[in-house]
């Protein structure tokens, strides 16, 4: 059970930015209809991937069983600062349906518009603004360094290069 709920690291960019894609699509939708419908499938989207990763999202699980793989092959990045990004898009999606329960809905709109910035800028600049926040917080010392290992140690990011003859 601890397996089902956890969140793949490596992940392969090419899918994180397939849901960022998704993400921007459905906020856009969201924003246009001016509708709870959209902005709740957008917040159990980002709960599910906080909590088991594209397992219990659909678009993760679309993202990185069919179209990431068609996009050529994988471009694998550290897990713990995509799982931080997705948690952002929790709390502001949970706290837009929050606030268009309360009647609150230009609230609710602005958290919406917040999010679709970030996630165009994943899905078509590949800037992953919630991964650049964990970066930062990690040089503060408010995220420990074992958290994300590959992420201090620049030796992890890459293959070593392949021996010359």
């Amino acid at each position: 059970m601890a397996s089902f709920f956890s969140f793949p690291n490596p992940v392969n960019e090419l899918a994180a930015r397939t849901v960022a894609a998704g993400v921007v699509v459905l906020g856009a939708v969201t924003l246009l209809t001016q509708s709870w419908i959209p902005l709740a499938i957008l917040a159990a989207g980002f709960v599910g991937r906080v909590l088991a990763g594209p397992r219990l999202s659909l678009l993760g699980f679309v993202a990185q069983r069919v179209v990431a793989p068609r996009l050529g092959p994988a471009r694998l990045v550290p897990g713990p600062p995509k799982r931080f990004a997705q948690g952002i898009g929790a709390t502001l999606t949970s706290a837009a349906v929050l606030a268009y329960a309360l009647d609150a809905p230009t609230v609710a709109w602005v958290l919406v518009g917040l999010l679709l910035v970030a996630a165009s800028l994943e899905a078509f600049a590949g800037f992953c603004l919630g991964c650049w926040i964990f970066g930062r917080l990690q040089r503060a010392g408010l995220i420990p360094a074992d958290v994300c290992e590959a992420c201090n140690n620049i030796s992890l990011r890459r293959p070593a290069p392949a021996p010359t003859a």
